[in-house]
């Protein structure tokens, strides 16, 4: 059994892989919504997110032999539990991350960190495009809401956001709450619709649709503030489901070995 962390469609698109080929696994994942390719190919999953010792006592309660982190490239801190449970129960870590996009442009700023991208972005003056979601919001509100700065706020449409955006003081119509991925050219409407001067981004990765986000804004001459990948040191790190699928067996071929 694997305890499996699905933070993102294509790492849901992963776990059904794995699945298929015989490998039996439990996913998590953090709201229903995310859960629900899973449901669709009758995979078992949990929602919620998980402390060391949650994980811990799951890889415990269902005797699991690896925890394959598939969580999102920005789940810093979803990594670092599943590294320390892993650890913790002696059993295989493997990390599956989205490949990068590589990018190179003079209108392409990267910062570190998210406080980073807000400072940077505080001195402008027009409007600007904010695409990383709602988990950091207040981050930006703290520097952005100003009387130079219109802020467009793009994320999920569910309530929680909402009400999040309310709370922070975020006007009605500066909200795109949408569900993506989206296409160079609806990214290229809405940058156009909001009159956007500026973008602020994360490096997510194609299937994140990252590419699309700063193909459309550089089409446009519109800068972009890039806020770069957490920089973890993770075992096992893979960039394609085959590499996963690699590891996975040897690591079966080994336990099945020390059994004999």
């Amino acid at each position: 059994m694997i305890l499996f962390l699905a933070g993102t469609s294509d790492a849901r698109a992963l776990a059904i892989r794995l699945q298929s080929l015989g490998y039996p696994l439990i996913a998590t994942v953090v709201t229903e919504s995310a859960a629900e390719s899973l449901k669709e190919n009758a995979i078992s999953y949990q929602v919620g997110r998980l402390t060391v010792d949650d994980m811990v006592a799951l890889i415990k309660k269902y005797e699991m032999t690896c925890v394959v982190d598939a969580s999102h490239p920005y789940a810093e801190e979803a990594s670092k539990t599943a590294m320390t449970a892993a650890k913790a129960c002696g059993i295989p870590y493997i990390r599956y991350e989205r490949p990068k996009e590589e990018f190179v442009s003079p209108l392409i700023t990267e910062v570190d960190s998210y406080e980073d991208a807000a400072k940077l972005a505080q001195t402008h003056k027009g409007t600007i495009m904010l695409t990383t979601g709602s988990k950091t919001l207040e981050v930006f509100t703290n520097y952005l809401l100003r009387d130079e700065i219109r802020l467009i706020c793009r994320m999920l449409p569910n309530v929680g956001n909402m009400e999040k955006c309310d709370r922070l003081g975020i006007k009605q119509k500066d909200i795109v709450a949408i569900q993506g991925p989206f296409s160079e050219s609806l990214n290229k409407s809405l940058c156009e619709q909001y009159d956007v001067t500026l973008m602020i981004t994360k490096e997510s990765g194609k299937v994140g649709s990252v590419d699309e986000k700063i193909t459309a804004a550089l089409e446009l001459e519109i800068p972009v503030i890039l806020i770069k990948r957490p920089k973890l040191q993770y075992e096992n790190f893979c960039t394609s489901f085959e590499k996963v699928t690699q590891l996975l067996g040897g690591f079966t071929f080994e336990k099945s070995k020390h059994e004999l």
